[in-house]
């Protein structure tokens, strides 16, 4: 199973971009692992969220491919404990889903076209983080995944 790591936006800021790599490569231990960094669309003058979000969607629906596991990251979403994750992601490989493909949106979020065709709906908080920032979050919580599925000692309960 391969997971890949989906976001809108310019490449990773170099204040996140060495621990971003490392727990990318950490997570290559147990599963391969990709980032795809869209381009967001070029702002016109007048900013349309809406009409932003559907071209967004457009770029995002491209990537899906049959057999994935779409798992869009919204603050509507259901908050998952690590334990959780992990079991989702297990739950995945045992259904030998081909990707598992994690969205992270652009600044105005994930179009309902995008939301409709998830498998899952995650919310990391209910708090609003900088987008780079979640893209740490996101790339170290599938690592501790990986280690809890392991049994491994990175994650304390």
């Amino acid at each position: 199973m391969k997971i890949c790591l989906v976001t809108i936006g310019k490449n990773h800021e170099a204040t996140i971009k060495a621990a971003v790599d490392d727990f990318t490569k950490r997570i290559s231990k147990y599963f391969q692992v990709e980032w795809q960094i869209i381009t967001a669309p070029k702002a016109s003058a007048a900013v349309n969220p809406a009409s932003t979000k559907k071209k967004e969607a457009g770029l995002i629906l491209n990537i899906i491919e049959k057999g994935d596991c779409l798992v869009v990251l919204d603050e509507r979403g259901k908050e998952f404990s690590s334990p959780e994750l992990a079991n989702f992601i297990q739950a995945r490989a045992n259904e030998s889903a081909r990707r598992i493909v994690f969205v992270i949106g652009g600044a105005y979020g994930v179009d309902d076209e995008v939301i409709k065709k998830a498998n899952w709906i995650w919310s990391l908080s209910r708090l609003t983080f900088p987008h780079q920032v979640v893209r740490l979050i996101l790339v170290e919580q599938v690592y501790r995944a990986c280690t809890i599925l392991r049994n491994e000692k990175y994650h304390h309960e």
